[in-house]
């Protein structure tokens, strides 16, 4: 199983503007192809029923959901803590959320990580302090697996921002949850992803085509 990429979303139902489901399904409609399933708080049966629900919506556009935490409610990709558990459980996917170079420099058989925040969150009011792109490269640069970028992402041009500073894509929380249109934020931030990724083509004066690619390569990604 490959690691995330592009925009990914993380749900939390206590600010999604309508139910969980349909912003799910209107973000998928927008493009999201990865989801990370939270909602820690609820009892272990209605998460593994809500997972069952969310894993059928992005099942049919051929995404994964992750689960936050080590038990994969069924299905075989997690997203740890930073604090635990060490070592990290054996799944096809395996992720951990990361936020300065120490925590990086501890990973071992994961398959990729987040770093956060990378801009001031009103998820997280006072979380911090926030890195900025310059910081989100800098870790990056140290990281042996491939990171998303976390934290304050709500427009297009901090994607684009994300991407230059390395980042293989985006987790994005309350942009998309609290949006009045889901499938219409996820399509921008989409398309932003998408635009910064690909390769720009320019011709020379002697007519040599040149491709240019974003810097998005970073040390030994992937495992």
């Amino acid at each position: 199983m490959t690691a995330p990429s592009g925009v990914v979303l993380l749900t939390d139902r206590l600010v999604a503007r309508s139910g969980l489901d349909r912003v799910v399904a209107g973000a998928v409609a927008g493009g999201v192809r990865w989801v990370v399933l939270r909602e820690k708080d609820l009892p272990r049966a209605e998460r593994a029923a809500l997972a069952v629900e969310l894993r059928a919506i992005v099942a049919d556009v051929g995404g994964t959901l992750v689960v936050a935490g080590p038990d994969p409610l069924g299905g075989d990709a997690v997203h740890l803590p930073a604090a635990g558990p060490y070592p990290p459980p054996t799944h096809s996917l395996v992720g951990r959320s990361c936020h300065n170079e120490a925590e990086l420099n501890r990973l071992t058989t994961e398959h990729y990580a987040t770093v956060s925040p990378v801009w001031p969150t009103k998820t997280k009011p006072g979380y911090g302090p926030p890195l900025g792109p310059a910081g989100l490269r800098k870790l990056i640069r140290t990281s042996n697996v491939p990171v998303l970028a976390l934290g304050g992402v709500e427009t297009p041009e901090q994607v684009t921002a994300c991407v230059k500073a390395g980042a293989v894509g985006v987790a994005v929380l309350g942009a998309i949850m609290r949006a009045p249109d889901p499938t219409e934020t996820a399509a921008s931030l989409t398309s932003a992803y998408v635009e910064a990724v690909t390769p720009v083509l320019t011709q020379t004066r002697r007519g040599v085509t040149h491709i240019s690619t974003p810097q998005t390569a970073t040390k030994g990604q992937g495992k």
